[in-house]
């Protein structure tokens, strides 16, 4: 389903066919169920571009000729929708297990099995969504277990989520990826202290320790008012406001101390790595 040269290798192919004439295998396991789907960018041969990145190339002058300037892109990729489903054991954990940095002490995570993922750059992210819920079905045809969906929060990509999960009626818990919110803190911390230091890193793991305890709401609205008390302009503040408008519109997606109680994942960290070619 990974397309990167226009004669796909023959293992390809048979990856394809394998996964749309199997038999239904049903897992005889009660451990939960995960979906997780993506966009990443993937590097492309040249003659496997869209046209528009392709006249791109061709207008573009760099600067430099060993690496690339600020602002320049190398348009070299294409966006592959992936998607991975997987079971795995609950593993619960606190949210002071979760933001604690000190390795040591971390508790060694249950193994991942049938694992699962593919990609593609031709199929649209709704039929990539598709398939992931159709590969859980023949897994777990009477929902008899926990399923979790994990996702990075993109608008269309939840909706479309929401959407099939509703017309095939099934049951779900919608998990919004933990890392991608603390993305979001860093930005906004920058508005308030200099990078590469304690303070810094400390508000972040500080209000991400409480949006792990539950309290999104209450972090959007602190960090709003911090920026009104110190008087920053609309620019400076612009961060600020975009990390507490992406907490509050998915408040009902991070229910995270609900969901390390039950020991669900709260990161899409499994397919990370599946276009790294």
């Amino acid at each position: 389903m990974l397309v990167v040269k226009k004669e796909p290798h023959p293992a390809a192919i048979d990856f394809e066919a394998f996964y749309q004439t199997r038999a239904d295998q049903k897992e005889s396991t009660s451990n939960l169920l995960v979906i997780t789907t993506d966009a990443k960018g993937i590097v492309m041969h040249k003659e496997d571009l869209r046209e528009t990145t392709k006249q791109a190339v061709a207008k573009q002058q760099h600067k430099l000729k060993s690496r690339l300037s600020p602002g320049e892109k190398a348009n070299r990729k294409r966006m592959a929708r992936v998607a991975s489903v997987y079971t795995t054991p609950c593993f619960e954990r606190t949210p002071e297990q979760i933001i604690r940095s000190n390795k040591a002490h971390n508790v060694k995570r249950p193994s991942i099995t049938n694992k699962r993922i593919w990609a593609s750059v031709e199929r649209s992210s709704e039929q990539v969504i598709q398939e992931a819920m159709e590969e859980a079905i023949r897994r777990d045809p009477d929902q008899q277990r926990d399923w979790v969906v994990l996702v990075d929060g993109e608008t269309s990509q939840l909706a479309s989520i929401e959407a099939e999960l509703k017309a095939q009626s099934l049951g779900a818990t919608v998990i919004v990826d933990f890392i991608h919110v603390l993305e979001y803190l860093w930005k906004a911390a920058r508005c308030f202290y200099s990078l590469d230091t304690d303070e810094i890193e400390q508000w972040v793991k500080g209000r991400g320790l409480k949006i792990l305890q539950g309290k999104c709401v209450d972090v959007a609205a602190g960090m709003r008012r911090r920026a009104t008390v110190e008087g920053l302009s609309q620019d400076r503040r612009k961060a600020v406001d975009t990390c507490a408008n992406y907490l509050q519109k998915y408040r009902d997606y991070l229910k995270y101390d609900r969901y390390l109680e039950k020991g669900y994942p709260i990161a899409t960290g499994v397919i990370e790595g599946a276009c790294r070619i």
